[in-house]
């Protein structure tokens, strides 16, 4: 990609920063794979190249500055990505989308376009009052920074489901690592079990979701409108669960018996086959399990957090005679934690680290590394706050989700940008997708009995 603009503005430099990060995604593709689709909910690796400049172009024309349009096509072929569930499997083949070097000009010529304004904008002295005000040029800037930094993280998501012969080989340390690249963290007994069976004593009291757009601060639609919500006393698992903890499950049966699954869920599995979570297999011979990490497959690490879908939690926590957390739960849990606190978040690692790896990260009542090392999936379906507005330039990113078959994520993975660690900051994926970096904790009632 061309250079890019003088950073006269903190903003503008938050996205020539997030820019740094997504080129060096593509970066690790073999060039020949990049028509390849990792997960078939989603698009083709190449039409991201063309998304992010795309929709950068198309949210800051005549919002921000004039873009007057060079390929009107482009611009609506690359406009939106895929829902995991939006009624079908995509069906195109590599043959219906522009060549590589046709996207990669597509993209370089929005940047430049984009650029050459944001090098002349005098960001400062647009009207804008706050991040919360509608079109104010602080509320574009940030939709593009943020909306950029959510694909770093479907992008890592999907590579990490690319086979590994078409991914460029990670570089030994001393070699010098891509932008962006921290050694994992060296921890005794990487596969070694942690205590999960520790519970931590919530009080009851009320928690707050959202926040106001009186408050000045940034944030998407559904963040917006405060809710107030009184929760009774329960208690939370300390710590995610870990893979050793879901191995338990699967070593029992738990994916042979229906006793645990919601009939829905119990019919995806069966017509998918689905025998243990996305990423797990079994070596040949001595049946180890194994974990394939973003470049290489290695014993199952027994005290990294599990990665499944909302439907297989669910089912670990029947079988444990637990439930998943509503989200008012999570987020009371989660008060006091310093949302800025060490943690496995903000692109330091590709992959999880041991669930108790950063005891700092740790909220008033005990609850440790709720932000960071992997979203965690809450019982609470994705609704509007009250008073919801849709962004009248993209009606669609929440309201289109808000249909009873998608759930409210909390928290972060190691490849969510800090700024979204904010505790108003909701994600959500209907119950079947499997390849989030998305794990969970357990709660219960104070009187031990399971909470429904």
């Amino acid at each position: 990609m061309n250079r890019d603009p003088a950073p006269h503005h903190p903003l503008v430099q938050r996205l020539i920063d997030a820019r740094h990060i997504t080129d060096a995604l593509f970066s690790i593709v073999k060039p020949e794979y990049l028509y390849e689709r990792p997960i078939r909910e989603r698009h083709r690796i190449v039409f991201y190249i063309g998304h992010l400049e795309a929709f950068d172009r198309n949210l800051f024309d005549e919002r921000l500055c004039s873009l007057p349009a060079f390929d009107a096509s482009l611009d609506a072929l690359f406009a939106f990505g895929i829902d995991p569930v939006d009624g079908g499997l995509p069906t195109d083949v590599p043959g219906d989308w522009p060549s590589l070097e046709a996207v990669r000009a597509y993209g370089e010529q929005a940047r430049a376009q984009i650029d050459r304004e944001l090098a002349a904008l005098n960001v400062d002295g647009l009207p804008q009052g706050n991040g919360a005000q509608t079109g104010s040029a602080e509320q574009l800037l940030n939709v593009a920074i943020e909306h950029r930094l959510m694909h770093a993280e479907t992008l890592a998501y999907m590579l990490h489901q690319l086979p590994l012969a078409q991914k460029i080989a990670e570089r030994s340390e001393g070699e010098g690592q891509r932008p962006g690249y921290v050694p994992p963290a060296r921890h005794a007994g990487r596969t070694r079990e942690v205590d999960h069976a520790p519970m931590v004593s919530v009080p009851a009291g009320s928690t707050l979701l959202g926040m106001t757009r009186e408050s000045g601060r940034f944030g998407w639609d559904n963040e917006f409108g405060e809710l107030r919500i009184d929760v009774p006393a329960f208690e939370i698992d300390r710590y995610m669960v870990t893979n050793g903890a879901y191995l338990e499950f699967v070593m029992a049966g738990g994916y042979r018996q229906s006793t645990w699954w919601k009939d829905k869920d119990w019919l995806w599995k069966e017509s998918e086959a689905i025998t243990h979570p996305a990423g797990w297999s079994q070596r040949a011979g001595d049946g180890e399990w194994l974990l394939r990490t973003m470049f290489e497959e290695r014993p199952l690490p027994l005290d990294w957090p599990v990665y499944v879908s909302h439907a297989e939690a669910s089912a670990y926590a029947r079988w444990a005679g637990k439930a998943l957390p509503s989200e008012a739960q999570w987020q009371r849990a989660a008060h006091g934690a310093p949302h800025a606190a060490s943690g496995n978040f903000d692109f330091r690692h590709w992959d999880p680290q041991a669930v108790d790896a950063y005891p700092d990260n740790i909220s008033a009542f005990g609850v440790e590394g709720q932000f960071g090392n992997g979203w965690e999936w809450t019982s609470t379906l994705f609704d509007a706050l009250p008073g919801f507005e849709a962004f009248p330039f993209y009606l669609g990113y929440s309201a289109n989700f808000f249909d009873g078959q998608h759930y409210v994520l909390k928290g972060g993975s190691a490849r969510t940008a800090q700024c979204m660690l904010r505790p108003a900051f909701r994600n959500w994926f209907q119950a079947h997708y499997q390849y989030v970096y998305a794990g969970f904790r357990c709660v219960r009632a104070c009187d031990k009995q399971s909470v429904s």
